[in-house]
């Protein structure tokens, strides 16, 4: 089965974080297709960038793509069209705006793939057609 995990995942995984067992379970099962957004991955490195998030070994960021495909594993799915005009179409929730978020939820609606995530706004967009996981 297919993943997607939000940048917040991607994040406890790199940072050697908070898992939790169900989520761990997803993970380590090689017979699912673990996913990365290339939002996420433009989120991770803003984060990096900006402070908010080392880079431990000095050099994640220049060798990110390397590190996610080959070191763990996991398949990037790029933004296409069709993400954005779910996007479009998703309406905005009071108590959650984030763009980035929302077009990472917008890309797994589309992909028919579970969302993981650490963010318990996700859940409100169950209705909408997340199929959400939560990482809590």
């Amino acid at each position: 089965m297919r993943y997607l995990i939000d940048t917040n995942v991607l994040i406890n995984i790199i940072e050697h974080d908070y898992i939790s067992n169900d989520v761990r379970n997803i993970l380590s099962d090689y017979d699912n297709q673990v996913c990365v957004s290339s939002e996420s991955i433009r989120e991770f490195i803003n984060l990096i960038q900006a402070g908010k998030i080392s880079d431990k070994k000095g050099k994640l960021i220049l060798d990110l793509f390397k590190f996610i495909e080959e070191e763990l594993g996991y398949t990037i799915k790029y933004i296409a069209k069709e993400h954005l005009q779910t996007l479009v179409k998703l309406p905005l929730i009071d108590e959650h705006r984030d763009p980035s978020d929302r077009l990472i939820i917008s890309q797994a609606i589309t992909e028919k793939i579970p969302l993981v995530s650490s963010d318990r706004k996700f859940s409100k967009y169950r209705k909408y057609g997340l199929d959400f996981i939560p990482n809590y």
